[in-house]
């Protein structure tokens, strides 16, 4: 980084610290203030049009004034200052400013986070869980996940979701969030081992959000978790809120449970238990028996749409969509545009759904791998298709994977995981052309409005799949 960029960044840093100090005073116009500075600051286009989006919810005393609000007074101030050092000022200003300048020197912006799989052990059997099908005892040992993050940094890249098998399974997971203190850690889990000295710990950490699963109320999550699941999950929240750790929900919505996970009783039930953030992930039929039954109907999942939609503008808490939202994140974000997958094994995959890969972590560069033919062939085609509605190369564009597999000679990272391809093509055809019949209209008559009345360059960076039309924040 030159002698410029580094003054102009280390500026940037101590305004925003100095502005810190007004959080613990809340009021809607430190708020507003805050991320006012926030736009003006930031230099890539996209988290410019967040922060707008953002302030302009403020304003209108937009539900996520609440749950700003929860950040700033129910946080322990070790979490909510690590939210804001690590998350805000490391991932999203200073890293996006050495993402951009790799860019501008290589050709190729490293992507703003990744998926990371430590270990596949868990100490539950959920039916239908994608992470099932992996050999149960692989592992990434502590020396090869501590230069991955390193290496991370070093590319710009200060946000890591870790998922598994159950992460906290691992006693030594803890150390490494701990050395990697300037990084923020997504970490998806059952909640089954979060008990009060766990909670404690993840409080003086202060850089660990964990995601619980759940499937709905006691009957629907101990049906398929297991009996007295739900029960130590609500403890887990009550032990995370009790320490000020920021936490979520995790949901994989059916067609059997679609209506009850975006039900008011069940995400004012997560509200009042301090979760801040529901991420709704659509089931994928992954492995050898896939159960294409639970896939959501092509009405069902864009009836979710519109209803979270309409909680995003009523309740006090972020939502996650991972497949409808496409509109707001540029379409598909796989293959290292904006996310990818490491394996307990090392495989480095597109997406968490996409169990196929060329190379091993164990073997190269975080570099190298991101720049695979694999991964660069997908990039390529990004967005597959005008509609941002259907982004994904899975369900909504299947033929992108299949040629994708087929002319990059990537392998199945599983037993299994090739059925998503072979004996499913005609399934997801089909699919995929029933879930068009609705997308493409609704597409017409509520996105492309929007998207026409925007910038000037919006239509551009969407072909090349570097930004979204709006924001999540502008939802």
């Amino acid at each position: 980084m030159d002698l410029r960029q580094t003054v102009k960044s280390y500026a940037k840093v101590q305004i925003v610290r100095q502005v810190m100090q007004l959080l613990p005073n809340f009021s809607l116009e430190n708020l507003i203030r805050l991320v006012s500075l926030g736009e003006r600051l930031v230099d890539d286009h996209r988290f410019k049009q967040y922060a707008r989006g953002l302030r302009e919810k403020f304003e209108q005393r937009h539900p996520a004034v609440l749950l700003a609000r929860d950040i700033i007074q129910r946080l322990s101030p070790n979490c909510r200052n690590k939210l804001i050092e690590n998350l805000f000022i490391n991932a999203f200003l200073l890293g996006t400013d050495r993402r951009n300048k790799l860019r501008n020197r290589e050709g190729y912006r490293p992507p703003l986070l990744f998926v990371i799989s430590p270990t596949m052990r868990c100490n539950l059997h959920c039916p239908g869980c994608y992470a099932g099908e992996y050999q149960q005892d692989f592992g990434l040992s502590f020396e090869t996940v501590d230069r991955i993050l390193t290496e991370a940094k070093e590319l710009g890249i200060y946000f890591v979701t870790v998922s598994g098998g159950e992460v906290f399974i691992r006693p030594d997971i803890i150390d490494l969030w701990g050395k990697h203190n300037d990084m923020y850690f997504q970490v998806y889990t059952n909640g089954t081992l979060i008990d009060q000295d766990m909670a404690k710990r993840l409080e003086k950490l202060g850089n660990v959000a964990p995601m619980i699963s759940v499937e709905g109320f006691e009957k629907e999550t101990d049906a398929r978790r297991g009996k007295g699941v739900y029960k130590k999950i609500m403890a887990a929240m009550d032990n995370l809120r009790e320490h000020g750790v920021v936490f979520g929900a995790s949901i994989t919505e059916t067609r059997e449970n679609i209506e009850l996970i975006a039900s008011d009783e069940l995400v004012d039930m997560l509200i009042e238990k301090g979760a801040m953030v529901i991420w709704y992930f659509q089931y994928i039929p992954i492995g050898r028996k896939p159960a294409v039954h639970l896939i959501p109907t092509p009405e069902q999942r864009d009836g979710l749409r519109r209803r979270l939609r309409h909680l995003r503008s009523t309740k006090p808490i972020f939502i996650g969509d991972f497949w409808n939202d496409g509109p707001y994140v540029g379409g598909c974000i796989a293959a290292g545009r904006e996310y990818f997958h490491i394996n307990a094994n090392g495989d480095v995959e597109p997406c968490v759904f996409a169990h196929f890969a060329v190379d091993n972590i164990k073997d190269k560069s975080l570099k190298d791998v991101l720049n695979s033919d694999f991964f660069k062939s997908i990039r390529k085609q990004q967005p597959y298709r005008e509609n941002l509605l259907t982004p994904c190369m899975i369900i909504d564009k299947p033929k992108v994977l299949r040629k994708a597999v087929l002319d990059s000679g990537a392998h199945p990272t599983h037993p299994g995981a090739e059925t998503i391809i072979t004996e499913l093509a005609d399934f997801l055809d089909n699919y995929s052309q029933q879930y068009h019949a609705i997308a493409d209209r609704v597409w017409e008559t509520e996105y492309r409005k929007r998207t026409s009345t925007g910038e000037k360059d919006d239509e551009q960076r969407q072909k090349v799949g570097e930004t979204a039309s709006v924001s999540y924040a502008s939802v």
